[in-house]
């Protein structure tokens, strides 16, 4: 049976030349980077050579760039750091109602901390307005938090015009940049953002390893305690072998995304015309179809289509069984699906929301993935809507 891997967006391969970079440091090189030996001071270097790369992608000062554990670690740090490390007796946040649940969670925690939160609404297009944050700003505000790339949808927020507005408002902007990296060029000067996550896992790197940029003079107070590990702001010993495999990864993106490096814009290119011809071709041979968000506005491997009557979950699992891997929106909460909150964010029913798969398309797929799952979707769809009490009337009113 052949398969297709079409969940880009939930975890990327890890790029064999960075698992060859990251290999010396698993076996042989395994100094502890604090320590002052020779063997410490080896992986001191690589770390250092790591952070030199982060830098690089992200545009930045190697000094203000912070190894965590992922693109979790680097969100909660940034939220709950600086909340912690404002002087103002009252404290707000804005933030929009399509963040990661790395964001939104932590929001909710802040607000049973006492801390206010305005949540943003986005347009049916999946796109916030920068005047709806404008307009939000009061002067307790201490940080806006809006992602640049929405890893349901793909769409990609104004977060230039966005830090804009934060500077102006002398306001701190953190930006979640964990589904942007690799996809779209980053500068956090040109973005304006004053702290920025990325995770490894995302960039065909290792799991288990990211990076928080924060801009120097942003006040961040560490949420661990320990060492003085990464300048007094993230204690413990380094993940030596995953910070390497992110300082490689982010090599080869940066690579791959420079404007001068012809065959990094055909593979984009590439990438982005297969997931146009899965999109278009799934539009064409099934009824009742929709592309959810901004079909223009978007990074160019991830497409949300909704299958009216046809249940995202079973969908998921069906097609898996074909061998073809894929994502909803939902997550399982206490033995229930729930919608997608990014879907019904944009408009979408309860029902839509439930029958709407993520595709996200990578640097390994090929043609016949995309053909093999066009020939595979519209059946498995069909079965599924010929089982379900509610795709008759859902289908024929469409």
């Amino acid at each position: 049976m052949m398969r297709a891997y079409l969940d880009y967006n939930s975890t990327t391969p890890v790029d064999r030349e960075v698992l060859e970079a990251m290999l010396p440091y698993l076996a042989e090189n395994f100094g502890n980077a604090s320590s002052i030996h020779s063997p410490g001071q080896q992986a001191r270097g690589a770390v250092d050579r790591a952070r030199d790369s982060v830098a690089a992608l992200l545009g930045a000062k190697p000094a203000e760039i912070v190894f965590t554990s992922g693109g979790t670690e680097a969100d909660n740090l940034a939220l709950f750091g600086v909340a912690a490390a404002s002087t103002k007796t009252r404290k707000h946040i804005v933030t929009t109602a399509i963040e990661h649940h790395a964001v939104l969670n932590s929001c909710q925690e802040l607000e049973r901390q006492g801390i206010d939160v305005t949540y943003l609404p986005v347009g049916s297009n999946g796109v916030v307005d920068p005047q709806d944050i404008h307009r939000a700003l009061r002067p307790e505000t201490i940080l806006i938090s809006v992602m640049h790339a929405n890893n349901e949808l793909g769409t990609i927020q104004p977060v230039e015009e966005i830090g804009h507005i934060a500077a102006e408002a002398d306001v701190y902007f953190h930006c979640d940049a964990v589904q942007a990296a690799g996809k779209l060029p980053l500068d956090v000067n040109r973005l304006g953002a004053d702290l920025l996550s990325i995770s490894a896992h995302k960039i065909y790197g290792p799991k288990g390893a990211g990076a928080l940029y924060v801009r120097s003079g942003t006040p961040l107070t560490p949420q661990f305690h320990g060492g003085h590990h990464e300048r007094d702001r993230r204690p413990g010993t380094e993940n030596v072998p995953g910070i390497v495999g992110l300082g490689k990864a982010a090599e080869l993106a940066r690579i791959r995304l420079a404007g001068n490096n012809a065959a990094s814009s055909s593979e984009l290119e590439r990438i982005a015309a297969l997931r146009d011809r899965l999109e278009e071709r799934l539009l064409d041979e099934i009824p009742s179809v929709s592309v959810n968000g901004d079909a223009g506005r978007r990074v160019g491997n991830t497409s949300n289509l909704t299958f009216a009557g046809a249940g995202g979950e079973s969908l998921v699992i069906a097609l898996d069984l074909q061998g073809i891997a894929c994502a909803t929106g939902a997550a399982c909460s206490s033995g229930a699906v729930e919608p997608s909150h990014v879907l019904l964010a944009i408009g979408l029913s309860a029902d839509d929301a439930r029958s709407s798969l993520r595709f996200s398309l990578g640097r390994n797929t090929t043609p016949e993935e995309i053909d093999y799952a066009i020939r595979v979707i519209p059946g498995v769809v069909e079965r599924l809507r010929s089982l379900s009490p509610l795709s008759a009337g859902t289908v024929a009113a469409r």
